[in-house]
């Protein structure tokens, strides 16, 4: 069996055979070479034939510390000789309990309750929920529309499919979702720290006038914070966020934060609401929360919301949702020592230097690059829309011609594993990232380029 799990052709036989992997169109996938991750160390992956790769995307925008912590490794095993699993429902356990006050302590003042699941999309599902059922609870069952941002992208399940933006990925399935209003997005070109070009006034506008007319029947608003990740890393003007809060106060419709890919570093700091100092009615997080070892989401909101939950057995006021794994003992442990690290990047002024380096070394490489037409940069995540080489700066290429994939396959071959969304590349490395890996990852990216649209 030992040689059986590092043997490529048995392993291409059982994936192929048998496999089905998530976003993937799996007839393009079967007419390329399968990569079988065997191991990581720091910021590489290695394949069971021992190449190893730069983890550009933080293995799908999760890791924080690198793979293969030694911190993060002692606290899982620690707990695995205690409990592996048990319920949350009902019962308690010293790392959900710790992890929750330590979550309460982080966040904006204000958010002191959590409830715990296992992923991005049911973080914000749970917050609908409960936005709903709090409606109905406090004598207003009439507010039941959404309002959710344009190119939004908040998971896959119906109620974050409803919230979205994204026909690509869900528009076959609306039929199925709930009422929900789109707001447009702000628009904001950012790199290398600075604001190229800002203007949200007609998004605020449209919020005005919605609130103004509808808010009566509107329960929550939802936000993916500075930077809509699956949308492309589109950026949103600073302090945009916390006029929508205001908004959202002023009218009485609940906030919902989305910062499932934002949270715990990404940016700068644990969280962007409180970068801008704004104490949002539900702050969903996922992702970074756990360091990317292992399934762990919470969805934070107010006393005054989980007040409204109170009552006798036969009131049925309880929320009724639950996931067999919420809080799950292991995936706590090391969540609680992944902020406990996090936290000494933060104040140490090692992750602001880090992100500081990683934006001038995009633009050093990128900046007017004849294949780039533009780049989205804050924090540790970065998007690099390729193009023609063409005066026209809006041509892009052909969406059959898969240049985009085309790009990140030639990036293997140079040490890299880079996932593209159609023709733009997205960046995310883990938060560990050093200099010279910087350097690797901006002129390997470079050369891939150049080298598949060259014809």
């Amino acid at each position: 069996m030992e040689k059986r799990l590092f043997d490529p052709s048995y392993l291409d036989c059982a994936d192929l055979a048998h496999g089905w992997h998530a976003f993937t169109q799996m007839q393009e996938y079967a007419g390329f070479p399968q990569v079988h991750i065997a191991s990581g160390q720091g910021c590489w992956i290695y394949d069971t034939e021992g190449r190893h790769y730069l983890d550009t995307n933080a293995s799908i925008w999760t890791n924080v510390h690198g793979h293969n912590d030694v911190e993060l490794n002692a606290a899982l095993t620690n707990q695995l000789s205690a409990i592996a699993h048990s319920t949350w429902l009902g019962l308690s356990h010293p790392n959900g309990a710790l992890l929750g006050k330590q979550l309460a302590t982080l966040a904006p003042d204000g958010l002191t309750r959590t409830l715990y699941s296992d992923n991005g999309s049911n973080a914000v599902e749970i917050a609908l929920k409960l936005s709903f059922q709090y409606r109905q609870l406090t004598g207003k069952p009439e507010k039941t529309c959404v309002v959710g941002m344009e190119n939004a992208y908040h998971g896959d399940t119906f109620g974050t499919m409803s919230v979205s933006d994204n026909p690509t990925f869900h528009g076959r399935f609306a039929h199925w979702c709930f009422e929900k209003i789109t707001f447009p997005a702000p628009q904001c070109s950012e790199w290398n720290g600075v604001e190229h070009s800002a203007d949200d006034s007609r998004s605020i506008q449209f919020l005005i006038d919605l609130f103004e007319k509808e808010s009566s029947r509107i329960s929550c608003l939802v936000l993916e914070p500075w930077i809509q990740g699956a949308a492309g890393m589109r950026l949103q003007p600073r302090y945009f966020l916390r006029t929508v809060a205001d908004l959202c106060k002023a009218y009485d419709v609940h906030l919902i934060l989305d910062e499932v890919f934002v949270g715990f570093g990404r940016t700068g700091d644990f969280f962007v609401c409180k970068q801008e100092g704004v104490t949002p009615d539900f702050l969903c997080l996922a992702k970074g929360l756990s360091a990317g070892y292992l399934p762990l989401a919470a969805t934070l909101t107010t006393e005054k919301i989980y007040s409204a939950f109170l009552g006798t057995f036969d009131s049925y006021r309880a929320f009724f949702h639950g996931h067999t794994f919420a809080a799950n003992p292991l995936a706590s442990a090391v969540a609680l020592k992944s902020i406990e690290k996090l936290d000494t990047m933060i104040k140490s002024k090692q992750l602001k230097n880090t992100i500081r380096y990683f934006g001038n070394k995009c633009a050093e490489v990128f900046e007017g690059h004849p294949h780039v037409a533009e780049i989205r940069q804050r924090g540790l995540a970065c998007a690099l829309d390729l193009k023609p080489v063409d005066k026209d700066p809006s041509r892009r290429f052909p969406i059959g011609e898969r240049r985009g994939f085309k790009v990140c396959m030639k990036a293997r071959e140079y040490g890299l594993l880079l996932r593209p969304l159609c023709d733009s590349l997205l960046i995310v490395p883990p938060l560990i990232i050093n200099s010279a890996e910087i350097d690797f990852l901006f002129e390997n990216t470079r050369m891939a380029i150049e080298e598949t649209l060259a014809n």
